[in-house]
């Protein structure tokens, strides 16, 4: 199952359109002047996390990414999910010594910016790889999952484009020279348990460990998404597909049989079927079987995200059923 939105499947085709041996060269042009200037020491972990605006966005994102892959947190201060995704992306950046930038654009001081780039909901993450934008996810993740997009992220820039990312030195900080602090949340360690789990198909570990974030964080984003996934991926981990499939074609109106099958579609990647064929079977149902059926499909909203526009327009097709 693709995490939601979390293919880079579209920086492969997009980069295949463009020019890859310009990008490149513009990537040589940049560290020359680079070096000619100066410029060609290490840079301090502070600097690979930084606040960006429209005025500086050229030379900031544009002209660096010539040199490094710029990853873009589109952010605002009453956005409850950014909270989560903002600290994570910071402390990757430093973990990952300088394989990429991190560039912070506030969406309320910077409009323009959020208009160009088509942003329909925060936080949105985009890329800048020589002066070509891609986007990578939109809303909060496991941290799992966002670490897989940036390695991608990292390998298309380098064997595209030549880019090696900056050499960072611990020294060259600010002030009185002192490494610049890695971010951590409260719940981190536990979060980084629960995606172990995730990935060892250690289902029910991995439900255990994000109920307790929940527990003491209800508003926990990357928890909520990762307990959801969880319990998918435990309730289709031994079921027959077949025996499931052939079940819900004889029985259209067995609410259990239909949300079986919704499990499977989703895992499947078949989001829009999943999300129609629970719809139906709340119209077909009533009572506690149709409650039933309208909880999972809030669940499956869950694994996907509210901010995908496919939830939205199920969401919009689940209200005329029900009311």
């Amino acid at each position: 199952m693709q995490p939601r939105n979390m293919s880079m499947s579209g920086v492969v085709d997009l980069a295949a359109v463009k020019a890859a041996g310009e990008a490149k060269a513009k990537a040589e042009q940049a560290r020359a002047e680079s070096a000619r200037t100066g410029g060609g020491g290490g840079v301090s972990p502070a600097s690979l996390v930084i606040d960006v605006d429209e005025a500086g966005f050229e030379s900031d994102v544009l002209q660096r990414s010539a040199e490094v892959p710029v990853v873009i947190d589109f952010w605002a201060e009453w956005c409850e999910p950014c909270k989560q995704l903002g600290p994570l992306l910071e402390r990757l950046a430093v973990e990952y010594n300088g394989r990429f930038v991190l560039a912070k654009v506030d969406v309320d001081a910077n409009q323009m910016l959020m208009q160009q780039f088509g942003i329909q909901g925060i936080p949105a993450v985009f890329a800048v790889v020589a002066g070509q934008a891609l986007p990578l996810f939109q809303g909060a993740a496991p941290e799992s999952q966002i670490r897989q997009t940036l390695d991608q992220l990292i390998q298309v820039g380098e064997e595209r484009f030549g880019l090696t990312g900056v050499v960072v030195d611990a020294d060259a900080g600010e002030g009185d020279g002192a490494p610049a602090e890695v971010p951590a949340g409260p719940y981190d360690a536990l979060l980084e348990a629960a995606a172990q789990a995730l990935d060892a198909s250690d289902f029910d570990g991995a439900v255990q460990a994000y109920r307790n974030v929940l527990s003491e964080d209800p508003l926990n984003t990357e928890a909520k998404l990762g307990l959801a996934q969880a319990e998918l991926l435990r309730r289709v981990a031994d079921i027959d597909p077949q025996k499931v499939r052939a079940a819900a074609a004889e029985k259209p109106a067995d609410p259990a049989a239909q949300m079986d099958a919704a499990d499977l579609d989703l895992v499947g990647g078949h989001v829009e079927d999943a999300f129609g064929r629970l719809v139906e079977t709340v119209r077909r149902t009533f009572g506690d079987d149709r409650d039933a059926v309208r909880v999972r499909l809030l669940e499956l909203f869950e694994v996907i995200g509210p901010e995908d526009p496919r939830v939205a327009a199920a969401r919009t097709a689940l209200a005329r059923v029900l009311f």
